[in-house]
């Protein structure tokens, strides 16, 4: 049976950083050299990431320089301990203002609740967010718990297949799954090439789906069919998120998008043939924006439209890359297009692993 999202919300941190400021922190913690510090611009540039998220910034209210509001970045880069406080004094608050907003947008109470999915790659408590999110929407203490943690950014690709494999085992299931990343936490020092791209690109965000094997009581919603996954052979080098003393650190090989590319086409086909479904009969795609690189990469191997990527590029030029909670943020706008047929979701990570599910439009 299909799994029905009922309802979608999203939240970012309220405080913004524009490229420019972003340029201006990556000055202080990377540049070690003039040169670096004019290379860092063109980097930023590179990426499209106009605007993003950190709840960093909300410490100091709306008083001095961008510098100063972001002094968790000081001289010497935080401990790993201070990077896990400050997940935890902020982590609870924005997955909160997501969730609230998918039951809204569901219309569906917190006492409905019987299981909660939260997903993460940036933190790690415990009591964590979903006690957090357990007490604040006063869900019952009945409510069965999954976290899936530190699977990057397909993370909430992987919570969805959790919450279709709750439905499917209980008709009578309705799952909070809640994904939130504090990528902001996690930036790195120094001159490292493959830790500046990705400071370049990740940022902060939540977001939430309310979903049931029931019909929806909404007007627009997916429908989640079938999901698979794929391990790309001998790529496990390329991309991969580790926990250091300073933070968790990224490696983010220049040579992601190119493997992606080589491998995605055929595995994609021979994964709809037991679907029945043509390639081309897909008409919405939502494609985690890793990077520029790999939408350009995924469009011109699967033959895509350009505007079959505009939401997936419009939420990286928002938002920035909000790790796992992104793909949502990209649902969120696609299921309000008056488009029929198939709606295929894909995303990326460490592995080099990708995942994929298949949506259906239920009005």
């Amino acid at each position: 049976m299909p799994l029905i999202l009922h309802g979608i919300g999203t939240a970012v941190p309220s405080r913004r950083l524009s490229q420019a400021d972003a340029v201006q922190v990556a000055h202080r913690i990377n540049a070690e050299t003039p040169e670096q510090t004019r290379l860092l611009s063109r980097i930023y540039q590179k990426t499209k990431v106009l605007s993003r998220g950190s709840v960093l910034l909300e410490k100091d209210g709306d008083d001095g320089t961008i510098q100063e509001r972001l002094s968790f970045y000081d001289a010497e880069s935080p401990s790993t301990a201070e990077r896990m406080q400050a997940f935890d004094d902020y982590a609870g608050g924005l997955a909160l203002e997501a969730a609230a907003k998918a039951l809204s947008d569901g219309d569906i109470s917190s006492a409905e609740i019987t299981h909660l999915v939260t997903v993460s790659c940036t933190g790690f408590q415990s009591p964590g967010v979903d006690l957090f999110l357990m007490d604040q929407l006063e869900l019952s203490p009945n409510v069965q718990r999954t976290h899936i943690g530190f699977m990057g950014c397909h993370g909430a690709m992987n919570g969805l297949r959790v919450a279709h494999a709750l439905a499917e085992m209980d008709p009578k299931a309705v799952v909070l799954l809640c994904a939130v990343e504090l990528c902001s936490l996690h930036m790195a020092y120094g001159w490292h090439p493959e830790k500046v791209v990705a400071n370049a690109l990740f940022a902060d965000g939540a977001a939430a789906v309310v979903a049931s094997a029931n019909p929806s009581p909404v007007h627009q919603s997916l429908a989640l069919r079938r999901s698979g996954s794929m391990v790309i052979p001998k790529s496990a080098d390329l991309m991969h998120w580790e926990i250091g003393d300073h933070g968790f650190a990224m490696g983010l090989s220049p040579l992601v998008p190119e493997t992606v590319g080589a491998a995605l086409l055929p595995w994609l086909r021979d994964w709809l043939k037991d679907v029945d479904i043509e390639l081309e009969a897909v008409t919405s795609w939502a494609v985690h924006p890793g990077g520029p690189k790999i939408l350009s990469t995924c469009a011109e191997v699967l033959s895509l439209e350009p505007n079959r990527l505009l939401d997936s590029r419009a939420v990286l030029q928002d938002h920035g890359n909000m790790s796992s909670a992104t793909i949502l943020f990209i649902l969120e706008r696609l299921r309000r297009r008056e488009r029929s047929g198939p709606c295929l979701a894909l995303a990326f990570g460490p592995g080099l692993s990708a995942e994929v599910a298949l949506f259906d439009r239920k009005y």
